[in-house]
């Protein structure tokens, strides 16, 4: 059986990454192993610090760099074309759930976040939208909950993609 995946998806400073953190929070709270994919748009970061023998290592034309610890893990490699989701989360293991924060584009459950002073525009595909989180009512035919209903969002999340595990 594959991991499912649920991208949370809103315009910038909507309100996704603070959403995320307590969803994931509650999710772990429940018992479940949690993997997140966040989708940077722009080429070229970094997780290395220059000088570093990692980041020499790169340097000096490594493709893929790994840096392990006892208590963590951390790898980046060269890419000649942008991954997939689907390709990136063939590489996730052991865990019960993956969420994305972006890739509104690559077919998977979304949970829009939408704040009305940012902005009203829906971005989800609603074949893909399984949920929405807003500060303002919505009628689009899928369960709507307030911006900091957490217990809720968890409560949908859990019933629809983890109680079949």
């Amino acid at each position: 059986m594959s991991i499912p995946i649920i991208s949370i998806i809103g315009k910038s400073g909507a309100g996704k990454t603070t959403l995320l953190e307590k969803v994931i929070a509650e999710i772990k709270r429940r018992g479940y192993r949690v993997a997140t994919i966040k989708h940077h748009s722009h080429a070229g970061f970094d997780i290395d610090k220059p000088g570093k023998d990692s980041w020499r290592h790169a340097q000096a034309g490594s493709d893929h760099v790994i840096i392990a610890a006892p208590d963590k893990i951390a790898s980046y490699r060269l890419l000649d074309r942008e991954l997939t989701l689907d390709e990136i989360a063939a590489a996730v293991k052991d865990v019960d759930i993956i969420f994305t924060e972006g890739y509104r584009r690559a077919g998977k459950p979304t949970l829009e976040i939408i704040r009305a002073a940012n902005s009203t525009e829906i971005l989800s595909d609603q074949a893909e939208r399984f949920a929405l989180a807003a500060d303002f009512p919505l009628d689009l035919g899928v369960p709507q909950f307030g911006l900091d209903d957490v217990q809720g969002i968890v409560d949908l999340i859990e019933s629809r993609f983890l109680k079949q595990l």
